[in-house]
């Protein structure tokens, strides 16, 4: 018996309301995530089974942000040089986010919030301080070879 102006809900769309919920969820549970703060420690940041932020080591006694950076650009090129297709990566120092992306790398006291724009690439993929790098009066880098 159907009742005139009732909603019926089929069982797909429960489920499927149930999988966002639960999606919504595990991503509010990432975006929480707070960098470790160990000194001179630099830390990858991945996820585990559940979806929830793991820090895994890279390196130990790095004296500043800036060779962290470069610890994890080395293990970005690495992996795509065995076969892997992510080309961004996020990492920790002292309580700081990293984020290395096509750009450059960027510096974030969170995950979401502002990011410090730190080292750009230059022409042949190298990261520089933003300043070094010679442009052209179009803006593009000096190094870049045409097209």
């Amino acid at each position: 018996m159907s009742v005139p102006g009732a909603v019926t809900v089929s069982r797909a769309s429960i489920s499927l309301l149930a999988a966002i919920a639960a999606a919504a969820g595990l991503a509010a549970c990432a975006n929480t995530a707070e960098a470790p703060g160990g000194a001179g420690v630099c830390y990858h940041m991945g996820q585990d089974a559940e979806g929830a932020a793991r820090f895994n080591v890279v390196a130990r006694d790095q004296p500043q942000i800036e060779f962290c950076a470069a610890r994890l650009e080395e293990m970005r090129l690495h992996f795509l040089r065995i076969g892997g297709n992510k080309t961004e990566m996020i990492g920790a120092y002292q309580g700081q986010f990293i984020f290395i992306d096509r750009a450059g790398v960027k510096f974030g006291k969170s995950l979401n919030g502002p990011r410090f724009f730190a080292l750009a690439r230059t022409g042949d993929g190298r990261l520089a301080i933003p300043g070094a790098i010679q442009r052209e009066i179009d803006g593009r880098p000096v190094a870049v070879a045409p097209n």
